[in-house]
């Protein structure tokens, strides 16, 4: 039974782990002012820091690119975790035990002790194989790496190992360990043999530490060295509690960070074009273990590209029959990505591996650098189908190509891929490529109204996990959005400044604040956080988790990150305590008087409409425009204390 990580353990990790220690493992962080941290953004390229750390709020927030969150989002996004993981990952850190409440989404207890017993194992049996290469036995496998250009240092970097001919030299050493048979058979590092008992798995073989994104070992891959091996050529773990070859990607643990740095993934074939490339210096090459490239290697993908146009991934094939159309198989996944698809076909039936023991690295970066757009390449491969020399088969080749030009998304490229489909299927007649230019965009405007996944680019909300690692909720597309505020606008910077303090310094503006309405803030967006923070009990009800509570009642990431924004953004006054009366009467005030405008427009309309001075509804304007401007002498006279 799955379960779910207590909320009060959750809460003692985000209290045990303090922000600027983790952050300050990823970079160099230096003062700056109000208790605050600065530094380079681990999020873009920048030149001067714009991201900075607040430790007393446990938040941090970059002013260039609006990344912002508290501990547990920093480790999320750079490493690329689910909520559950990165609290786990903190709290083996802080040395704090977690409970799970069953019927959530995190492990429950009885899968959390396995998990982490196998995790052990698989650390254990891969320390073993890399001890094991330096054999007498291995070096077989020490030349097959040789012959393939892996020296011992490439090796070791990937941990490349080897598993002992024998039948049970790794099952008798981690039972030494105090592991069972039956965990050694459920992790897929042993086969029960005929007996009962438990085999080695992997027997004579070299051996690839498979990892997952966080860098454990989960599960490894054993290529066949001998010819009286009956086996297959590769021999990968099998699906077990950690390992599922449809959810995990080769590499993916060095690649990761270069992916979400550079906004480009290439996707390869095995474990030595992994290492090839790499080596030659394309670090964002990965694989997939024994398995076609499918819609969970998409989803790991898109979690290191966060959906973003501009990214792009490179798939390499052979350029025989078989690699052409597992490229026309990627090219069915391409609308499942945000980012551009482009395909590098190897020369001369090579892979990447064959390619960099030929002609060098530099082959290997020119085969990257002179990738091919996959519309353009599934467009040729097409087109090549039909008989073009016939009507029947230009007209065929169209039909079967337009949809394929529709589905771009860029108008301006898909109207030239349009006219290249018209030049390669030789059409002669104005009339006809009008035709054709208008299938394609009717066709384009039909899928764009669809708007169903399987018509076009995926949704890109960029929401993460709620509360809990819970999914958050789609966003109200009809709330308060929009882009940072006009900070020369007097009306918004001191709307600004009153929320900062109610975020930052709460019992200074508590308990005039929570009487404020959302329609004293005229900043849509402050409209937002202004109900958020009602939403989480007011700033009269703040205690020491005030800014989680806010930012989980936050309905959006929108939202989310204004607030983040606006929690850690220094207010502009040294002394809190005295500006934090002002700003409240300067909004209030504001307020006063916007509505006094209002009134005093409709005093105007109403004799305008001859009503007369004595009727009621003239009276009750009248009334309330008096109260309006006593408020406001009492405000301007009596500062904070008329509020």
């Amino acid at each position: 039974m799955a379960g779910r990580i207590r909320d009060d353990d959750v809460k003692a990790v985000r209290d045990a782990v303090p922000i600027d220690a983790v952050v300050s493992e990823y970079l160099q962080l230096k003062p700056a002012g109000g208790g605050n941290l600065k530094g380079l953004c681990p999020f873009h390229d920048e030149k001067s820091p714009s991201f900075q750390v607040s430790p007393s709020k446990g938040l941090y927030h970059c002013f260039g690119c609006g990344e912002g969150g508290d501990t547990l989002a920093f480790v999320m996004k750079l490493d690329h975790l689910t909520f559950a993981e990165a609290v786990e990952r903190l709290a083996g850190q802080a040395g704090i035990t977690l409970r799970y409440e069953e019927g959530g989404h995190g492990p429950g207890r009885q899968q959390q002790g396995e998990r982490i017993r196998l995790v052990e194992a698989h650390r254990a049996a891969a320390a073993f194989y890399v001890e094991q290469l330096g054999s007498a036995e291995a070096e077989i496998g020490r030349r097959f790496l040789a012959e393939r250009g892996f020296d011992q240092a490439a090796a070791e970097h990937f941990g490349v190992g080897y598993a002992p001919a024998g039948w049970d030299h790794l099952v008798r050493l981690l039972r030494g360990k105090g592991f069972t048979d039956k965990e050694l058979i459920v992790s897929g590092l042993a086969s029960e043999s005929r007996r009962g008992g438990a085999i080695d798995r992997f027997r004579g073989r070299l051996i690839w530490p498979i990892r997952d994104i966080t860098g454990e070992v989960i599960g490894f891959g054993a290529r066949k060295l001998r010819d009286d091996d009956q086996g297959p050529k590769y021999l990968n773990t099998p699906d077990t509690p950690l390992y599922r070859k449809s959810q995990v990607l080769y590499g993916i643990d060095l690649a990761k960070k270069e992916i979400a740095r550079t906004g480009r993934a290439v996707v390869v074939e095995g474990y030595t074009d992994v290492m090839a490339c790499h080596l030659a210096g394309v670090t964002t090459a990965i694989a997939t273990c024994g398995t076609a490239f499918g819609g969970d290697h998409i989803k790991i993908l898109r979690r290191l590209l966060m959906d973003n146009a501009l990214a792009e991934v490179v798939f390499t094939f052979d350029g025989d029959e078989a690699g052409q159309k597992a490229a026309l198989r990627a090219f069915e996944d391409d609308q499942k990505f945000a980012a551009e698809t482009s395909i590098a076909i190897t020369p001369g039936g090579m892979d990447p591996c064959e390619l960099r023991l030929a002609d060098g690295d530099a082959a290997v970066q020119r085969l990257i650098d002179g990738r091919t757009p996959l519309f353009a390449f599934a467009l040729r491969s097409i087109v090549a189908r039909y008989n073009l020399d016939t009507d029947e088969g230009r007209v065929a080749a169209v039909d079967a190509a337009v949809p394929v030009v529709a589905a771009i998304k860029n108008q301006s490229l898909r109207d030239r891929y349009a006219i290249r489909l018209i030049g390669m299927a030789g059409i002669g007649t104005q009339a006809e490529e009008q035709s054709i230019i208008r299938r394609v965009r009717a066709m384009s405007r039909a899928r764009a109204a669809g708007n169903a996944p399987d018509q076009g680019r995926p949704a890109r909300p960029g929401y993460g996990p709620g509360p809990g690692g819970r999914a958050a909720a789609a966003p109200d597309r009809t709330g308060p959005r929009g882009p940072r505020l006009d900070l020369r606008s007097p009306a918004h910077r001191v709307e600004r400044e009153l929320l900062k303090l109610a975020l930052q310094y709460p019992q200074l503006v508590s308990p005039a604040f929570d009487a404020y309405g959302e329609d004293e803030f005229t900043g849509p967006p402050y409209v937002a956080v202004r109900r958020v923070i009602a939403a989480a009990g007011g700033v009269e009800g703040a205690g020491d988790d005030y800014l989680v509570r806010v930012r989980d009642a936050a309905p959006d990431d929108t939202v989310r990150m204004m607030v983040t924004e606006l929690a850690v953004e220094p207010v502009m006054h040294k002394v809190p305590e005295i500006y934090a009366g002002e700003v409240l009467v300067r909004v209030r005030m504001n307020a006063v008087e916007r509505r006094a405008a209002e009134v005093q427009a409709a005093l105007g309309r109403l004799a305008a409409q001859d009503v007369r001075p004595d009727a009621p509804e003239a009276i009750a304007v009248r009334d309330e425009l008096w109260a309006l401007q006593q408020y406001g002498q009492r405000l301007r006279l009596q500062g904070a204390a008329g509020l």
